[in-house]
């Protein structure tokens, strides 16, 4: 039975990693490879924004699920502590016997192996599968393959491949500035969001394409205009502009469900609505669109309170309550009697236009015959008083 190891930190596991892992399916044709994050490197520090090495271990299931015979292994977690690979391979001989086992090994790691704890036992112990960082070092490589060879009659074979030039720390910052996506398997990528791991902030061409997903087709150029108005009143106002953008994006994404649809939602995410949120569907998009926000994107509590309150509005808002609240009312796409005369009051001054906006919805609503939210009602008068201060 032969057996590849291909250890590491994966933090976080990346299409590098993962071409490598294919390098190695493909060249040995091992029948188990095992895939190995550690719990504690024992070469290098630990990032502090990483995730726990259980999370690493499900974005390793993750990145590598698709790779024939490949098995995530947790033995290095479980057994806590520093990682050293001579611990590991000691445990897979007692759990395999005399299988042929092969040790998977970067550029860095190969030339630096005399370093490694108790490295005679691992050249006695596996073949070692060097894989090349770039074309210039497979000569160095192979001078000092020769070496090894010598001093320790050591089994070594250089991949004739070279891996993607991607490295964990450059991705690690790049994430939090909405970079990164395209080095990353979308499944990993979606859960990194998702979790925040690495203070993650999601692309937002990449945030489009799943919000407008979930949208009728006819809505989108609103939730675009949307976007485009609150990133202007942003930037005009001073406020995080891509903050703006994300909040904007997402304001809509639950806006095509059926009530009995958000009633699951609501049911499932434990949200309490009121009587006139669940005699309204439009009220109630918001309450869940906020939710899903949070559970899917692992939006912050500032953009979920934006999209929670930009049907109704509240009184004391954040800069990005209002921006969203008003750039869904006045986006290019709206075109109602008094719209012209709201995006004015608006540019003029926010609290303004938010006032007048108010009195404007809540004529709309009254002249259904509907009785309006309490929250709009607070509003009106909160922002009515502030305007006459």
């Amino acid at each position: 039975m032969k057996i590849a190891v291909y250890g590491g930190s994966f933090n976080p596991p990346h299409l590098g990693h993962l071409e490598a892992a294919k390098a190695v399916a493909e060249e040995i044709q091992p029948d188990k490879l095992l895939i190995i994050p550690d719990c504690i490197p024992p070469h290098k520090e630990v990032f502090a924004d990483s995730p726990t090495p259980e999370q690493r271990l499900e974005l390793c299931r993750l990145n590598f699920a698709d790779i024939p015979n490949a098995e995530i292994s947790d033995m290095e977690i479980v057994r806590e502590g520093k990682s050293y690979t001579a611990e590991t391979v000691a445990k897979l001989r007692e759990d395999y016997g005399e299988c042929e086992l092969c040790l998977t090994v970067g550029t860095d790691m190969f030339m630096s192996f005399e370093d490694w704890y108790n490295f005679p036992y691992l050249f006695e112990q596996c073949t070692l599968i060097v894989m090349p960082r770039e074309e210039d070092s497979i000569h160095e490589l192979n001078i000092r393959k020769a070496e090894y060879e010598e001093k320790y009659g050591a089994k070594i074979t250089v991949l004739d491949r070279v891996p993607l030039p991607m490295s964990s720390s450059e991705i690690r910052s790049w994430l939090p500035r909405r970079m990164g996506a395209d080095t990353l398997k979308e499944e990993v990528y979606a859960q990194i969001i998702r979790k925040n791991h690495y203070n993650a902030l999601p692309e937002l061409t990449w945030l489009r394409e799943r919000a407008f997903a979930c949208l009728k087709p006819s809505r989108i150029a609103h939730v675009a205009g949307c976007e485009s108005e609150a990133v202007l009143l942003a930037m005009r106002c001073g406020e995080n502009a891509d903050a703006a953008a994300e909040a904007a994006i997402l304001h809509d994404i639950t806006k095509r469900l059926t009530r009995e649809e958000h009633l699951l939602l609501c049911e499932k995410y434990g949200i309490i609505c009121d009587k006139s949120e669940l005699e309204n569907e439009k009220l109630l998009h918001a309450v869940t669109g906020a939710a899903l926000s949070k559970d899917m994107f692992g939006i912050s509590d500032e953009i979920y309170s934006a999209i929670r309150y930009h049907t109704t509005g509240k009184p004391d808002m954040t800069l990005l309550e209002k921006i969203i609240y008003l750039a869904d009312y006045i986006e290019p796409t709206r075109d109602f009697e008094g719209v012209e005369a709201l995006r004015e009051a608006v540019y003029e001054n926010i609290d303004k236009g938010l006032s007048l906006a108010f009195e404007m919805s809540l004529a709309e609503v009254r002249s259904y015959g509907i009785e309006p939210h309490k929250n709009t009602v607070e509003a009106y008068e909160w922002y009515k008083r502030d305007s006459m201060r």
